[in-house]
């Protein structure tokens, strides 16, 4: 049974509910639905679950893309109604022909869907019936063959053609006593041939022993031959490097460690803000305007086959007209096209294809306006998905967050987690001097006790930036040492804490389970996933079971997740900025830093627009 059925605009206005089914929803199933699926492009899916303490609903909708009408019908998740998806295109064509954009109230809707929704539960039971009956009739036929197979099986054909009984003896055999006598004869004489070629392969002792001697003389002969001849020493020829022009290579230092003194102790060059620079998080993104020169792509690849079937005449016709409506097939070259451009980006391709299932869904029935191309109008609206994905959906302002938690006497707890490698460190690092420049009082605490060298590593950057770290070592209970790291920012005064985990594979239950633990029991305030900007469809996986494994080791009924992400090694991969999207939009996790180099000042934000473009150039 159906919970609710609504209709609603794209605007948020209500025009008609179901009166019928006034059970009241538990928790919010809309809002999530609205939240989760229809602003994040995830419209393409066939249906939304919503889980919640108490309620669990599945939620099924369509569109009116010309009226700009959604229709939802919520019901009990443990439920399997056949007849939602027939009910809501009924319920939607016969709404389209009374709707009025002036008026709001359809009080009068609710006869029409009450008879709509017997014309459904009919169709269902319809269907159950159909699916019964040939169930019944494969269960039969099935029947019939096993009783055929049963039948054949008390005579079956020998070797030799001839047929046995059911006790298994042959019928041939039965006609007298020399044919058994024959094949007693045949198998006497197989067995022989066995025996014999069994002695023949037998092993002879006295075979091995000549073989022996023999050997040991050709032994003897090989040494006397050794001892008289003396061989030769080979010199190694080292290959010395080539000079040109008579010009004599210089020393180079290659060496660039801290010198030790007599002591042991070591010269630390310590890195100023002032000299070091300012970080470009602070400075400005300067979007070239050689991307929105370029002439724009009118015709993807996938259109031109279809502008040659249709004809120069009737597709320049439809430009100028406009079509109706727009159908599936319209869209599908376009789409086609786009998906191939996003997956040479590095966009994973199960988020390229939900990206233009959504998109097909969001233009599906709209009318095109005159003088534009499919094309053109299914690239637009690409652009204004690819917008609204990766645009945060909430604030990312660190340092408004730090002073927020300063005002309440506590440190600001930030943690570092990632696969192996991705540069945890040293992008922490450069949150630390980011924050610095700032006037904030940062703490590093080393809790990645499980890598060797990860502890005097990061202690290398806390001696160059100058500020404290708090490390107890190696093989402890990173939760226990992020604890304690929090407790002493607290009594130092220390605005920030920045926690450095050790790098894991999503797979790695043992270190996964130690992540939950220290996530669970110190409650940070910001978790930043560190991913490559590299990846590919590695990205859904890594950040899709993080997720996962967070929440299902969590003790809580509201575990806490990934909250940002911080993408590295963006200076490397050119225009394959493909896995911001994909990790954005699996997660629902804002992009907070860039990392884009090798010093402290090479972070930055990402700017949306430059991305966007990249996407679609």
């Amino acid at each position: 049974m159906l919970e609710q059925l609504l209709i609603f605009s794209r605007g948020g206005l209500i025009l008609w509910t179901c009166n019928e089914l006034s059970n009241a929803l538990k928790g919010s199933p809309i809002d999530s639905l609205i939240r989760s699926c229809l602003l994040e492009e995830r419209s393409g899916l066939a249906s939304f679950v919503y889980d919640a303490p108490g309620a669990s609903y599945t939620l099924k909708w369509t569109f009116h893309n010309e009226l700009g009408l959604v229709f939802v019908a919520v019901y009990q998740k443990i439920l399997h109604l056949l007849y939602v998806d027939d009910l809501l295109s009924m319920v939607k064509r016969e709404f389209s022909v009374v709707y009025d954009p002036t008026r709001t109230d359809y009080g009068d809707f609710d006869d029409v869907y009450r008879q709509l929704r017997l014309e459904a539960e009919a169709r269902a039971e319809e269907i159950k019936k159909s699916l019964k009956v040939g169930a019944r009739i494969v269960g039969k036929k099935q029947e019939l063959v096993q009783k055929a197979k049963f039948d054949q099986g008390g005579k079956k054909m020998n070797g030799g053609g001839n047929l046995k009984s059911e006790n298994g003896a042959d019928d041939k055999s039965m006609n007298g006593y020399v044919n058994g006598g024959e094949e007693v004869k045949n198998r006497g004489s197989v067995n022989d041939k066995e025996n014999l070629s069994s002695n023949n392969g037998a092993f002879d002792v006295n075979k091995l022993q000549k073989l022996r001697s023999k050997a040991g003389k050709k032994n003897d002969s090989a040494a006397v031959v050794s001892k008289g001849s003396k061989p030769e020493s080979k010199k190694k020829v080292t290959k010395k490097n080539r000079v040109w022009d008579d010009n004599k290579p210089k020393d180079v230092k290659l060496d660039y460690t801290d010198p030790v003194t007599e002591n042991g102790d070591e010269h630390v060059n310590y890195v100023a803000a002032d000299i070091e620079g300012e970080s470009m998080m602070d400075k400005e993104e300067v979007i070239s305007s050689d991307s929105e020169e370029e002439e724009d792509d009118r015709v993807v690849d996938g259109s031109k086959s279809v502008t040659k079937s249709k004809g120069w005449f009737s597709s320049m016709f439809q430009s100028i007209a406009g079509k109706a409506n727009l159908e599936r097939a319209d869209l599908e070259p376009a789409l086609k096209g786009l998906k191939d451009r996003l997956m040479t980006k590095n966009v994973a391709e199960e988020i390229a294809e939900k990206l233009c299932e959504s998109v097909a869904t969001s233009l599906e029935g709209k009318k095109m306006e005159k003088f534009t191309l499919i094309s053109s109008t299914v690239k637009a609206a690409m652009e204004d998905a690819l917008v609204r994905i990766l645009t945060p959906k909430r604030s990312i302002d660190i340092l408004r967050d730090v002073h927020a938690a300063k005002e309440q006497g506590k440190p600001y707890v930030v943690v570092f987690v990632g696969v192996n490698g991705v540069g945890k460190s040293t992008n922490l690092a450069k949150v630390a001097y980011w924050l610095l420049q700032h006037k904030v009082n940062v703490m590093m605490a080393a809790c990645d006790t499980f890598r060797s060298g990860a502890v005097e590593q990061l202690r290398t950057h806390a001696r160059k930036l100058q500020i404290p770290i708090f490390e107890k070592g190696y093989e402890k209970d990173p939760a226990i040492v992020a604890k304690e790291a929090i407790q002493e920012a607290t009594r130092n005064g220390s605005d920030v804490v920045l926690v450095d985990t050790a790098g894991r594979m999503q797979d790695n239950e043992p270190l996964m389970r130690a992540l939950s633990k220290l996530i669970n029991l110190n409650n940070p305030d910001l978790v930043l996933f560190v991913g490559e900007a590299l990846v590919g469809n590695d990205a859904v996986d890594q950040l899709s079971k993080f997720n996962q494994k967070l929440a299902d080791l969590s003790n809580s009924s509201n575990p806490r997740l990934i909250d940002g992400i911080l993408l590295t090694k963006f200076d490397t991969i050119d225009d394959k900025v493909g896995a911001a999207l994909s990790m954005v939009y699996i997660s629902g996790a804002p992009v907070m830093f860039v990392g884009c180099g090798q010093s402290y000042t090479d972070l930055m934000k990402l700017n949306v627009k430059t991305i966007v473009k990249t996407l679609l150039k």
